[in-house]
Order: C-alpha cells, then sequence, then structure tokens
C-alpha cells in the first residue's frame, strides 16, 4: 500500500534498511539472503514478513531485534509490524546420491564406540527439533540392538500399511520407526551385511514419513555396514558424532570423523555427552569421565562444537519410561541443554545449505 504521508519511507528504503542486518551464521544480510518480503508502508507504519531458515534458529532473536530497529530508525516510522515465520531450507543436491522423497534433510547421529548415549543424545534433538517447531522424523537404524522405540514410549506399536507404505508411529510430534516393531522382544537379530542393507533402504524408502524438515538417524556404534548403507542409500545433510570426554570415546570419535569425512559426508559437529555431573544435594560440580574432550576433538578437527550435555539419573529415568526429558521436563537444565544443542545443528544444516546460494 502507498503511504499517504510525506515523510514515510518508500519501501526501497525499508529494503535498504533491512540490508544492514547481517545473519551471524550465514555471514550475510538477511536480504540477499531472501528472508525479507511482503514490505509495505501504511502512513507511519511498516510492514514486513521475516522468513527464517529453520523454527529451531539459534539467532533469531537477534535477526528479529536488529530488524524491527533498523526499520524503527527511519524517518517517519512510528509503528514495525514484523511477521516472522520459517522455512526449512532443503538441500542441494548431490548428483550421485538420491535424496529422500519429502525429507529435507537426512542427519545421521553416530559414536564411535557404545556406551556414550547417542541413542539418548538422537532422541531428545528430535523432540527438542520438533518442539521448536519442525518437522521430525526418527529412524532407529541400530537393527541388531533397536532400543529408539523403548525411550519414546512408543514400543508397543504394532505396524500397518497405507499405499505399499508403513505408517510410523508418532509420540511426542515425531515419527518413528524401527526393526523392534516387526521382531519379538527377545528375538535377537542376527544378520549379514547384505539384509542390514536391505532393512535399512527399505526403512528409508518404504516408511511413509510425509513431509519432514529432519529425518534423524540413529546409528549403530562403529563404522560397520549399517553406516555405510546409510550413506551409499540416500544423501545425508550431514553427520552428527556423540563422545564422552574420556580418551578411549574421543578416539573413537576420531574414527567416526575420519569415516565421515572418507564418505564425503558434511560433519555438522561433536556433541560431549555425560559431559559433567551436578549433585543434586550439594550441587557441587564433579567431573566425572574429565571434561571438554569433546570441545578440544572439534577444535583439532576444525569442525562446530555443537554443545555438551550433563551427566542426570532424569535422563535415564525418561529413557526407560519412555518419556525424553526435553518432553516431560523441558525446563531441566539437561533439556535447556539438548535445546540449545537442537538449534546448533539446525543452524549448521542451514549453513551447509545455503553455502552456495
Amino acid at each position: 500500500m502507498a503511504s499517504s504521508n510525506p515523510s514515510a519511507p518508500s519501501v526501497d528504503q525499508v529494503r535498504q534498511a533491512l540490508s544492514t542486518v547481517m545473519d551471524p551464521d550465514l555471514h550475510r544480510d538477511i536480504v540477499s539472503l531472501g528472508f525479507v518480503s511482503d514490505i509495505s508502508v501504511d502512513g507511519s507504519r511498516v510492514h514486513f514478513k521475516l522468513t527464517l531458515t529453520t523454527p529451531a534458529c539459534p539467532v533469531r532473536d537477534k535477526l528479529e531485534s536488529e530488524s524491527r530497529q533498523a526499520v524503527s530508525r527511519l524517518p517517519g516510522v512510528t509503528e514495525v509490524d514484523m511477521e516472522t515465520t520459517a522455512v526449512v531450507a532443503p538441500q542441494r543436491k548431490v548428483q550421485s546420491r538420491k535424496p529422500l522423497e519429502g525429507v529435507k534433510h537426512v542427519i545421521a547421529v553416530t559414536s564411535g564406540k557404545g556406551g556414550v548415549g547417542k541413542s539418548t543424545v538422537a532422541v531428545n534433538l528430535a523432540v527438542a527439533l520438533a518442539k521448536l517447531g519442525a518437522r521430525v522424523g526418527l529412524l532407529d537404524s541400530d537393527i541388531t540392538g533397536p532400543n529408539v522405540p523403548m525411550m519414546m514410549g512408543v514400543e508397543d506399536y504394532q505396524p500397518v500399511g497405507q499405499d505399499n507404505k508403513i505408517i510410523p508411529p508418532e509420540n511426542y510430534g515425531v515419527k518413528c520407526m524401527s526393526m523392534s516393531f516387526f521382531v519379538s522382544r527377545d528375538t535377537p537379530v542376527i544378520w549379514r551385511g547384505p539384509m542390514l542393507d536391505k532393512a535399512i533402504r527399505q526403512f528409508l524408502g518404504d516408511v511413509s514419513w510425509g513431509q519432514l524438515d529432519y529425518l534423524i538417524v540413529d546409528m549403530p556404534p562403529g563404522t560397520g555396514d549399517a553406516q555405510l548403507s546409510l550413506i551409499q542409500a540416500t544423501q545425508l545433510s550431514g553427520g552428527i558424532i556423540v563422545t564422552t570426554p574420556q580418551d578411549v570415546a574421543l578416539l573413537d570419535g576420531r574414527k567416526g570423523l575420519a569415516m565421515f569425512k572418507q564418505m564425503e559426508v558434511p560433519v555438522l559437529g561433536f556433541i560431549e555427552n555425560m559431559s559433567y555431573f551436578v549433585c543434586p544435594h550439594c550441587h557441587e560440580r564433579s567431573e566425572i569421565f574429565s571434561h571438554g574432550g569433546g570441545r578440544n576433538l572439534a577444535d583439532e578437527a576444525a569442525v562446530p562444537f555443537l554443545g555438551e550435555i550433563p551427566l542426570d539419573i532424569s535422563v535415564r529415568e525418561g529413557g526407560d519410561a519412555g518419556k525424553p526429558i526435553v518432553a516431560s521436563d523441558p525446563d531441566h537444565p539437561v533439556s535447556r541443554a539438548f535445546l540449545e544443542c537442537a538449534k546448533n545443528v539446525a543452524a549448521q544444516i542451514s549453513i551447509h545449505a545455503l553455502a552456495a546460494v
């Protein structure tokens, strides 16, 4: 709408003012990135839409505040009406690998060794991203040792099909799929590589995932057949490596890093789990497994450090009860740590997706 106020700014002047606002992660202004649209001036009132690359944007408050201030400083403006939304930027297509239909980003969560809480991290990251407004799926690709359904509270789900697709259960805003839905709890899955490969491909292609912003894949520990199958079966947006601070875990974390780099999968970063323990009675902090190794490893490898998760009994209790701590107690310090990690993961996804835009 054209303004009848002669002192009001033009649409071009509003756009120019907004072009001074820089995204600190993408290192470009929000106008050239295409984040700004629907600018209108009505008298002394300016309206515009700010579209972020993810609902989990860690710098949302900063961009909103700086955008509002930039427009407010224009002569003749007394009211700024800003509408904020988010559309997850899709991954750039890699010709040698086929993207998963309807899924914008597939993210592998792995660890070099067992016992570091990788599944706990994957589950809570998925729930955190969903709480932040994203459309999320969670694939348990640990075919021989699946435990995600128990942690997500869907272990009693009986699979049903529709239009030749498996319908996944949904809880806490996250769609889930796992081998445990297809075998009895006491039946071991003793499969060779080709059978693992076929199962992973079916869980990717034969499940009705719908439209997802992020599909989190909880990988088995190590660097074996399952990891290779996933990387070859679809286009990964990136990998997350979960470690704990002690030296043996860090040694295996390096192997996970080398695997992703060798297979040309972007490394989104490291998460240090069981980073420290705070006594609930005396509130004294103890670094049971040492501390800071994950950050040091990330610095050494020149990849992002996504965050540290403290050791807390509530995390274990929530996993056993099918109630991830991010869902059951969102204000808990551990939940806040997972939410920050989720925001950092989403930011890295956006950085890689828009790197060539």
